[in-house]
């Protein structure tokens, strides 16, 4: 009989094996998984790869029903001209033997009737040749131009597609002016954060961050898609992004810091640098070094538990997080920074991400 001690061992070991081979299980369940995802995502990218080839077909083959219909235009009118070139020809041609005709006879009489006909056959012939005669229509040429304008409006209107789709999941962000560091003003509008180098006189709260020049959104949401932008322009340091409710508020903690804790995400732009945060995590965003956003926009989905940032001018992706799936209500979250030197006074002000920028 086994002594008490070896029975729990042998059965703590035999529970150690069982979760071992659960969580090898789990380990080839996450590879099939991740290749299932990267199938689906191929499928994905060759669907739409071959609509762009369709558009660009479509495309393709109006422009060149457009400059086939312009070339036979084209070549009537140059057969017009030729014609009327060929015309003049056999006329000079006619002329110039009747003056060597002259010429040789000049003591012949040449009959009125003779030189009449000749004479009506050039007034003829220069009347119905005047090159002012052969015109390009110019009125049909400009309706033709005006509509190929509007079908490349209509299609820079269209694209990016991602925008179009983010745009149908924008939502109201309002800054609650109760989490603001003591240094930002928050607009009382709520969709606008400025540092400022006075301490401003507002009540002590739980939910105020006290140190980092942090301000969340009022409202949070915990389900479906979620979209918004922020712009960024003439600033040279600031952070954008999300967190969950229970980001620490209080002291010098690096958690505090959007991104350097599991609570939060965001993208950090100090001095044409740009870093993505999570878990203390940095993320260098080489690709876009020294480039110069109006807009940053943040997706998010519940589905899969998706984080995306954007370039939001033109759509250039920054970086996108997975968290496979989010565990609380998510709020907006943004850190206009300090002055850096005197280069960063300009405000971080929330826009209506249902709407493109205004071209300028």
């Amino acid at each position: 009989m086994m002594a008490p001690c070896q029975d729990a061992l042998t059965k703590q070991q035999e529970s150690l094996k069982k979760h071992r081979n659960f969580l090898a299980y789990r380990m080839n369940k996450l590879s099939a998984k991740k290749m299932d995802l990267s199938k689906k995502t191929a499928a994905l990218k060759e669907k739409i790869k071959m609509k762009y080839d369709d558009i660009k077909r479509v495309l393709d083959e109006d422009l060149g029903i457009t400059l086939c219909q312009l070339d036979m235009e084209e070549e009537a009118m140059e057969r017009t001209i030729e014609e009327n070139i060929e015309r003049c020809y056999h006329l000079t041609q006619d002329l110039d033997q009747q003056l060597a005709e002259i010429s040789i006879q000049l003591d012949m009489k040449i009959s009125h009737d003779q030189v009449s006909e000749t004479e009506g056959r050039i007034m003829e012939t220069l009347t119905t040749t005047d090159p002012e005669l052969v015109q390009m229509d110019e009125v049909k040429n400009e309706q033709l131009l005006s509509l190929t304008m509007n079908l490349l409006l209509f299609i820079r209107s269209q694209v990016p597609v991602t925008k179009k789709l983010f745009q149908t999941y924008a939502q109201e962000v309002v800054l609650n002016p109760d989490s603001a560091h003591p240094k930002l003003i928050i607009s009382p509008a709520g969709d606008c954060a400025t540092y400022t180098d006075t301490w401003q006189e507002v009540a002590e709260n739980p939910s105020r961050f006290d140190t980092i020049l942090n301000v969340i959104s009022q409202e949070g949401f915990k389900e479906g898609r979620n979209y918004w932008e922020v712009q960024v322009s003439g600033k040279t340091y600031w952070e954008v992004g999300l967190t969950y409710p229970n980001i620490p508020r209080k002291g010098h903690e690096e958690d505090c810091w959007l991104g350097r804790g599991p609570e939060s995400w965001c993208v950090e732009y100090f001095n044409g640098d740009y870093t993505a945060w999570h878990k203390g995590v940095p993320y260098r965003l080489s690709h876009v070094t020294g480039k110069n956003f109006e807009r940053i926009g943040i997706f998010s989905t519940f589905y899969g538990g998706l984080l995306c940032f954007l370039g939001a001018d033109t759509m250039t992706p920054l970086f996108s997080f997975c968290a496979g799936m989010f565990t609380d209500t998510l709020h907006q979250a943004v850190c206009p920074g300090h002055d850096n030197q005197g280069t960063n006074w300009k405000s971080l002000l929330i826009c209506d991400a249902s709407r493109s920028a205004p071209i300028l």
